[in-house]
C-alpha cells in the first residue's frame, strides 16, 4: 500500500500517537507524517504510507488554521495545556484595537517559537529543555503569514478572538496568540486550534480514525495517489524507453525530452500514459545538463 492519507487528527493525540495507531490499522511500519500538530490541536495531518514516505519532502509547505485566542491570560506553553502564569481581566479591550494590532502579524514577520515546541537547539528539543527546567534562549525565525481573517469576537473580562490564518511552514499559531496579547499591552493564549489545510490537503476531505477503520473493514480504503498532492510540481512525460532508463538510474539528456524545461526545481516524472514514476531534477554537471532521478517511485520493470 503506497500513497497518502488525509487524517483528521483527534484531540489529545500526538502526531506520533497517530502514526503508531495507523501502523497497526494499516499493518505497515512505513508510515510518516508532514507538519506536527500539538496534542490539543485537531485537523489535517498529512500521512504518507509505504513508498510515499519518501515523497513527504516534496509536498506543499502552505498551511491554514482556525484559531481562538483568549486575552488577559498567559501560560507556560502559550495554550491551555500549560500552567497559568498571568491572569488579568481586560474588559476594555475592543475589536477595533485588535484589528489594528493584527495588521502587524501579516506578511513576512519575525517570530520566537514557544519554549514548549519540537524545535531543536544544540541537538535537543525545546520542550525537553523546558521540562528539565534548563533556561535556553530561543532564536527568532522568519515566517510568512499570507492572510488573517476575523471570524468571531466575544467581549468580556477575558475576550476571545476567532481567526482564520493562512501561513507558511514553521509558523507557530501559539506564538501569534502570545505576541498579539503583548502588542495589545495584555496577555494572550491559544484556546483552540484546528488545522484546516496542510500540504495540499484540506479538512473537508479528511478522514477520522473511526472513518478509516470503517473503510478498512469494508475493504473500501484507497490511499490518495501522489499525483493528487504533487500537482504543484512541473511535469515531464517520458516515452517507454526513456521511462525504463530513468527508473534504472540512467541519466537523460534534455534534448531527449519531449517537454523541455529550464526549471531546476524538483519535477514530477510520468510515463506518456500518465503513470507516476517519481521525482527528478535537471542538474548541470561538467558534461552538460541532464535529468537525474531523486526518487524512483515505480519499479523499472513496471515502467
Amino acid at each position: 500500500m503506497d500513497g497518502f492519507l488525509n487524517l483528521n487528527k483527534p484531540m489529545d493525540f500526538t502526531s506520533h500517537d497517530c502514526v503508531a495507531k495507523l501502523r497497526r490499522l494499516l499493518n505497515t511500519r512505513r508510515i510518516g507524517h508532514a507538519g506536527t500538530l500539538d496534542p490539543t490541536a485537531t485537523g489535517v495531518l498529512p500521512i504518507a504510507i509505504g513508498r510515499a514516505t519518501r515523497l513527504l519532502q516534496f509536498l506543499r509547505s502552505d498551511k491554514a488554521y482556525r484559531a481562538t485566542i483568549r486575552f488577559g491570560v498567559t501560560t507556560t506553553t502559550d495554550d491551555l495545556e500549560g500552567e497559568i502564569l498571568n491572569q488579568q481581566p481586560v474588559p476594555d479591550l475592543d475589536l477595533a484595537k485588535v484589528k489594528t494590532a493584527l495588521k502587524h502579524f501579516q506578511g513576512t514577520i519575525q517570530q520566537v517559537p514557544p519554549i514548549y515546541s519540537a524545535i531543536q537547539v544544540d541537538g535537543k528539543r525545546l520542550y525537553d529543555l523546558a521540562r528539565s527546567g534548563k533556561a535556553v534562549e530561543v532564536p527568532s525565525r522568519t515566517v510568512e503569514v499570507s492572510d488573517i481573517k476575523i471570524v468571531g469576537w466575544q467581549p468580556g473580562d477575558f475576550p476571545e478572538l476567532e481567526i482564520d490564518i493562512a501561513c507558511g511552514g514553521g509558523t507557530y499559531i501559539r506564538a501569534i496568540a502570545r505576541d498579539l496579547g503583548i502588542a495589545l499591552h495584555t496577555f494572550g493564549t491559544l484556546t483552540n486550534l484546528i488545522r484546516t489545510k496542510s500540504s495540499g490537503f484540506d479538512l473537508e476531505n479528511s478522514l477520522t480514525l473511526d472513518q478509516l477503520e470503517e473503510q478498512l473493514q469494508q475493504n473500501a480504503f484507497r490511499p490518495i495517489l501522489p499525483d493528487e498532492v504533487l500537482d504543484h510540481l512541473e511535469e515531464i512525460a517520458l516515452s517507454p524507453i526513456l521511462a525504463k532508463r530513468w527508473c534504472q538510474g540512467q541519466r537523460i539528456a534534455p534534448y531527449d525530452l519531449p517537454d523541455f524545461t529550464t526549471s531546476r526545481a524538483p519535477l514530477r516524472i510520468h510515463t506518456e500514459a500518465g503513470t507516476f514514476l517519481g521525482i527528478g531534477q535537471l542538474t548541470d554537471p561538467p558534461t552538460g545538463t541532464i535529468l537525474t532521478a531523486r526518487i524512483v517511485f515505480l519499479d523499472s520493470a513496471k515502467a
